[in-house]
């Protein structure tokens, strides 16, 4: 499944980037993290060393694998909806966007990146920084969205819970694999949405 409006060229891009992505966390699974070089890691990928810089500033970013594009291609989704579309609705469909066929299909290489970064806290630490800021850009695409002050409590919360949501799908996915990641996000996104569907007026409370 290609993302909606994505060119031949992007599709090519992120396909190269996940390509790298496995290569990274397979070679490190396999002989250890210290022990893998990025000339391998290009090898195994069968592309160039400098392909492989063109995608990421070091392995550690490859092992990461996040996307410094998506957070601020999601906000962007979120502010390019019609102006009918909730921000709930708008955050919903962005982050379900993301979701592609090699996501879906990538169960096995994410238990085997946990397994190691699990192993290197301090890599665990650089991922969890990224999260941070990804869900900053979007908390604020959504207060715009709303019309809400940047201090309100709403687009935080909205995208709080959604990652957390995310989360929860993520590690079912992991203990069972009979459902798309796809399908189990969009339910998590679901559960807590009913609450968090409709944004308050700026005048009420949370600011």
């Amino acid at each position: 499944m290609n993302q909606p409006g994505e060119s031949l060229r992007d599709r090519k891009k992120r396909q190269t980037r996940a390509a790298l992505e496995r290569a990274t966390v397979r070679l490190a699974a396999e002989r250890g993290y210290d022990h893998v070089t990025v000339d391998e890691i290009a090898a195994e990928a069968d592309v160039s060393v400098r392909t492989f810089f063109n995608y990421f500033a070091s392995k550690d970013e490859a092992l990461i694998g996040a996307d410094p594009e998506a957070g601020p291609r999601m906000a962007e989704r979120i502010l390019a909806f019609p102006d009918a579309v909730t921000p709930f609705e708008a955050y919903r469909r962005s982050v379900l966007a993301e979701i592609t066929d090699e996501l879906n299909n990538a169960r096995d290489l994410w238990l085997l990146r946990k397994e190691v970064l699990m192993q290197r806290p301090d890599l665990l630490v650089r991922a969890f920084a990224n999260s941070a800021e990804s869900e900053q850009l979007l908390a604020n695409a959504v207060g715009q969205r709303a019309g809400l002050p940047e201090s309100h409590l709403y687009p935080r919360l909205l995208v709080a819970a959604g990652s957390a949501a995310f989360r929860c799908a993520v590690t079912r996915w992991a203990l069972d694999d009979s459902v798309a990641l796809g399908e189990l996000v969009s339910e998590a996104l679901g559960l807590f949405g009913t609450g968090l569907a409709h944004a308050p007026s700026s005048h009420e409370g949370g600011s």
